[in-house]
């Protein structure tokens, strides 16, 4: 018998992790099938359909048939319809020539990266942070590095702790606000300060806001309202029509980057991937028109009802919430007075009270095993009786 031949698997595939979240989701679909009854609080993926809107406009768009590729770029009117967006919700004057519309953030993500990136460049991410950041680094022969953020600076980093990490390897820094997994903010100051110590060291500044105009209690911002960063040659800024826009299987996002790159960009993402979904891109037409904007808002109010239902539950149980989200739509939770092992606890919500999160060991290496994250992405009353059914376990 011949012996099987294994695949030659790149190193950067090996070093790729698997996405704890997805793995969990598996789990929780086959549960499903069996004819449990599952609470989905793991993946980042609200419970609301497409706006109206968007689906119509989609729908007017297919029924015309033509259908073919749009520009690497993307299509002009969305990126003048994101100019606008910018300019009047905050105040905010972005050229269209900058705006690189894209396959989901994570699209914008990789061309920002594929366009700075050279082997042995080191990023600077905060830790726990979003997953992919820090294997889209790898992919791109970068060197992901972390910086261990905790309640204290509200899971944010700070410019002295920026300034402590930078070294002659270090291209530039990430963040993200709001952030995942812990619903932060980075205030106007903070983002200037960071802005400063990377520009005076040369280097980039990559600002994720996914979840923009997902906040409570605080107005949403951009990081490009501030008219020194505006036309800023190291500012990247990424962006989606997943989260506020509540289009997460559309997978469109974009991308706003300095003007010397996107000549280079567009020739990465005519390679990547030739263009974004033009459907996709027609739909998001109408997600910056005012009765989209009504049904987004409304689902924004839903959103800050459910954390305001589900944040003092969690703490009831003993959950701990040192730093209250402010934006996103989740909770950062340390339940460590609960279980040694938060991945241990997520495995043993799921079998035995059909709740599902997801352990702290997807976001990163600073304390993942203390934590959980708590997706309130699905209605009040499930809310609560995802609490009560972890009060059943963990009180049995």
């Amino acid at each position: 018998m011949r012996p099987v031949r294994l695949p030659r698997l790149s190193q950067r595939s090996a070093d790729v992790q698997p996405f704890h979240v997805m793995e969990l989701l598996r789990r929780a679909r086959d549960l499903e099938a069996m004819g449990r009854d599952i609470i989905h609080m793991e993946v980042g993926e609200p419970d609301f359909p497409t706006p109206a809107p968007v689906v119509a406009a989609a729908t007017r768009f297919l029924d015309g048939g033509d259908v073919h590729y749009t520009p690497a770029l993307g299509l002009p009117a969305l990126r003048e319809a994101i100019a606008r967006f910018y300019h009047d919700r905050f105040g905010a004057d972005v050229a269209p020539d900058r705006i690189i519309v894209t396959a989901g953030a994570s699209g914008a993500l990789m061309l920002a990266l594929a366009a700075t990136t050279n082997p042995g460049d080191e990023w600077l991410l905060p830790d726990p942070g979003y997953p992919s950041n820090r294997h889209l680094v790898r992919s791109f022969e970068g060197v992901a590095q972390a910086l261990p953020v905790d309640a204290a600076t509200r899971y944010q980093p700070t410019a002295a702790q920026v300034d402590a990490a930078w070294s002659a390897r270090t291209l530039g820094l990430m963040v993200a606000t709001p952030s995942n997994p812990t619903g932060t903010l980075l205030d106007a100051a903070e983002l200037a300060a960071l802005h400063r110590g990377t520009q005076a060291r040369g280097g980039l500044l990559i600002v994720d806001e996914i979840y923009q105009g997902l906040t409570y209690g605080v107005e949403a911002s951009t990081v490009l309202s501030q008219p020194a960063l505006n036309a800023a040659d190291d500012l990247f800024v990424v962006n989606s029509f997943s989260k506020y826009f509540g289009m997460t299987g559309w997978r469109l996002g974009w991308l706003v980057a300095p003007p010397a790159y996107v000549r280079e960009i567009e020739k990465l993402a005519q390679h990547f991937f030739i263009a974004p979904s033009t459907p996709a891109q027609h739909a998001a037409l109408a997600a910056f028109a005012p009765d989209t904007t009504e049904i987004l808002e409304a689902r924004r109010h839903e959103f800050a009802a459910r954390r305001d239902t589900l944040l003092p539950a969690l703490r009831e149980l003993g959950f701990v919430v040192a730093t209250e989200p402010q934006g996103a739509f989740y909770i950062y939770a340390d339940v460590s007075a609960l279980a040694s092992d938060s991945e241990q606890l997520a495995r043993r919500l799921i079998e035995e009270a059909g709740v599902a999160a997801t352990p702290g060991l997807d976001f990163g290496h600073h304390h993942p095993r203390r934590h959980l994250r708590i997706a309130y992405t699905t209605r009040q009353d499930r809310l609560l009786e995802a609490a009560e059914r972890i009060a059943a376990v963990l009180r049995p």
